[in-house]
């Protein structure tokens, strides 16, 4: 007899029931049924339609969520999506919103939401081929393909090396924080690899090394502009966050090469073994792209790994105008690149490529259930075991975008973010802090009279003005957010042109098609909108103190 309970006004729990959920969709017309064909026909009014665009307190927000206790028996379909629809779609961010350009998520195609169907309902396990058949190639074709794009080598070179057993051209993970902590884990083991009687790190761990190489440490360089990702990979990988050195960066947030060699020639000095050099194509707070030519020679000279994190800038590479800004990525050892950024895939897919289709075999692993020595399994090379076949999606947009269509993307973003930084130039109460390279860059409110009063201000009354329209543009970013309509984040930089004194700023990210002239103006006023009504704080009547006083 089959155990039947039921939760007063409630769903009945029952092994009948329980497949039902397993085989048998929604009926039609119900609430579940109804959001999916809504979402379907019309992503964008749906979204519109669902998120509530005034922002709620995260406070108020969590006591939709304090309740620990699993349900005995269980609450329909319907009753739960609609507890989803009222707590959770309303209060997502818009990501896909033309005005919220703060972040690096953008709209998604519309194809993405079927086919994502599609690849949960076959709920592919890419760990092994045994749970991936089809999936496995498809996704060595998609590494193949973007292998291709960076590294531009012969079709002898893809025939070989695309499908073969023991040999891999990159990896597909989460994201790029685990490409970027792939890469380095790669370095790390060919560094200090198998020697004579050492059977290498990998085996030894990171004090076996050290001895037997007979070094106080390895370090890790990169900018000051380096992605927090780099300082979790220093610490998985044992070195210590202390040993990713930050490189000094020039007045456009470039590594700086000679501060770069003189640290090169301390740490020799020190016996620590630099064993990796990472360039940066696309910076998270502005955009910009390390010389990774000259970075390479460098990387060359003193034998390190040279990592392109290019998980923001590498999608360049597609425009023919624009990938020389990318100049030296070809010769990297490896480089990230994230799917669900310029690639407009959805959340949770990045992957790192490799010059070398040998490299990934320093850090193979098998198992005799799973992974077998020989195989094919994908699973043996990467970080992450078990992962969903998200290869698919990126597959689906290099085919159905193709080449031309993402050049014409990353054209739009970077020529949409040329024309309204040089907007900005001609406001009179805005002030351009770092110019774009790429699609990315920062501005903050900052009136004429302001501007021409810190030419001319000493350090420290510099410095005060500086920080009044810090808090400032603080203030302006969080109101803006709040009232929902739009979104520029915010950061801190050094300028130069302020002996490096640390100032908030917008940054603005432009990588949504959707995205107009006409939107960022209105961004502007906004903005303009919300400095008129601070004209009686406190901050605005220091400021305006400080302009009226004389040198």
């Amino acid at each position: 007899m089959v155990e039947v309970l039921k939760k007063t006004g409630g769903a009945e729990i029952s092994m009948e029931n329980l497949l039902r959920i397993f085989t048998v969709p929604e009926a039609p017309g119900s609430t579940l049924n109804r959001l999916d064909n809504d979402i379907s026909e019309n992503l964008a009014g749906f979204l519109q339609e669902h998120i509530v665009a005034e922002e709620a307190d995260l406070v108020k927000i969590e006591q939709d969520f304090n309740d620990t206790r699993i349900p005995e028996v269980p609450v329909f379909v319907s009753e739960h999506t609609q507890f989803l629809l009222d707590k959770v779609v309303a209060q997502s961010v818009h990501t896909s919103s033309p005005s919220f350009v703060g972040h690096m998520t953008s709209a998604l195609p519309y194809f993405m939401i079927p086919l994502s169907k599609i690849m949960i309902a076959l709920n592919q396990n890419l760990v092994k081929t045994e749970t991936s058949k089809a999936f496995t190639p498809l996704e060595r074709q998609v590494l193949g393909m973007l292998h291709r794009l960076t590294y531009e080598q012969s079709d002898e070179f893809y025939d070989t090396w695309l499908h073969h057993g023991r040999k891999r051209l990159g990896a597909i993970c989460s994201g790029g924080t685990i490409a970027n902590i792939t890469a380095l884990w790669t370095a790390r083991n060919r560094a200090f690899g198998p020697d004579r009687d050492f059977p290498g790190i990998h085996h030894s761990g990171m004090f076996g090394a050290m001895r037997h190489y007979g070094y106080e440490g390895a370090a890790i360089l990169v900018s000051e502009r380096g992605h927090y990702s780099l300082s979790k990979a220093a610490d998985v990988l044992g070195i210590g966050r202390d040993n990713l050195i930050s490189i000094e960066t020039d007045s456009y947030n470039r590594i700086c090469l000679t501060a770069l060699e003189r640290k090169l020639q301390e740490l020799k000095q020190q016996r620590i073994r630099p064993f990796a050099l990472v360039g940066i194509a696309g910076t998270t707070e502005t955009g910009n792209i390390d010389p990774l030519d000259k970075m390479a020679d460098i990387a060359e000279a003193y034998g390190l790994h040279f990592h392109v994190d290019a998980a923001w800038g590498g999608p360049t590479l597609f425009s023919k105008r624009y990938r020389t800004l990318l100049k030296g990525i070809e010769r990297a050892d490896s480089v990230t690149i994230d799917a669900h950024k310029q690639l407009y895939v959805p959340m949770g897919v990045g992957l790192v490529l490799f010059r070398d289709p040998s490299v990934l075999e320093s850090i193979e692993h098998h198992a005799q259930y799973i992974i077998r020595q020989g195989s094919k399994d994908l699973g043996s090379t990467t970080l992450e075991g078990s992962r969903p076949g998200m290869a698919m999606l990126v597959h689906a947009g290099l085919k159905i975008i193709s080449r031309g269509g993402y050049a014409m993307l990353i054209e739009n973003g970077i020529e949409l973010a040329r024309r309204f930084a040089d907007h900005i130039v001609t406001l009179e109460d805005f002030e351009l802090v770092s110019d774009p390279e790429l699609n990315i860059f920062t501005y903050r409110w900052a009136p004429a009279d302001v501007q021409a009063r810190l030419l001319e201000a000493d350090e420290d009354t510099r410095r005060e003005i500086n920080e009044i329209l810090s808090r400032i543009t603080q203030v302006i970013q969080k109101e803006q957010r709040e009232r929902g309509k739009a979104f520029v984040s915010r950061t801190r930089l050094k300028p130069e042109c302020y002996d490096q004194q640390a100032i908030t700023v917008f940054r603005v990210v432009l990588a949504n098609p959707l995205t107009t002239d006409k939107v960022l103006r209105e961004v502007i006023e906004e903005q303009r909108e919300i400095a008129a009504g601070m004209r009686d704080s406190s901050d605005m009547r220091a400021l305006a103190a400080l302009v009226r006083t004389s040198v």
